[in-house]
């Protein structure tokens, strides 16, 4: 009986990704080459990008400065309200040395990867926001979803709010680090909703699409 429950156990933890391998991020970089100053007169929305790949150093370092870790009790690079973190990052992968294509969730807690669903998936995300070329030719685009749940069962409808609040904030960290390296970006918020689900295979409300490339 235990050996029936122990295959049982450990097939619900593979198809719920509990085996899923885990793919370590290199350490985020805490001091940059240009001052927060600059990077902010600097700061365009940026639709173009060149077709050379982003480093796994790069990738981490934007991934980081989304929403990551800054402290050991769970402090994040952006505010929540009541810390109740409600945001899921997600990144689609075409183009990016020594990491196969895919979407990937990013796990805050340990800076590390886990592939969601392999393949391509810009293509199928372009059409799904009105055929933008920048989510097609981007190496990589960062998804912010979120379960708006987590902050309106503590503060209500007014909870609506403060996730909206929330994602303004992650985006604008990603506009400023991929400044600081040297990068482009664009928030896109003009997709369909549904669309943009079904290609991903996700549940979360979708709030942004943010292709990052070398401009």
């Amino acid at each position: 009986m235990k050996k029936v429950f122990l295959i049982l156990f450990s097939f619900y933890s593979f198809i719920m990704g509990g085996n899923m391998e885990k793919i370590s991020l290199p350490s985020p970089e805490f001091k940059g080459k240009i001052s927060v100053e600059e990077a902010l007169k600097r700061r365009r929305s940026v639709r173009d990008y060149k077709q050379l790949p982003l480093t796994l150093k790069e990738l981490s370092q934007i991934l980081w400065a989304t929403d990551g870790k800054t402290i050991d009790w769970g402090g994040r690079t952006a505010p929540s309200a009541g810390a109740t973190y409600p945001l899921e990052i997600y990144v689609v992968v075409g183009n990016v040395e020594n990491l196969k294509s895919g979407l990937y969730y990013y796990e805050i807690d340990t800076h590390t990867l886990k592939i969601i669903k392999e393949g391509d998936l810009r293509q199928e995300l372009s059409k799904a926001a009105y055929n933008q070329i920048s989510i097609k030719n981007a190496p990589i685009v960062i998804v912010i979803a979120g379960i708006f749940e987590r902050t309106t069962n503590r503060y209500g409808k007014r909870g609506e709010r403060y996730v909206f609040m929330e994602v303004g904030h992650c985006g604008q960290n990603i506009h400023l680090q991929a400044e600081a390296l040297g990068l482009g970006t664009v928030m896109i918020g003009a997709f369909e909703d549904d669309k943009v689900k079904s290609v991903l295979g996700i549940k979360e409300d979708v709030f942004y699409l943010c292709p990052v490339g070398k401009k």
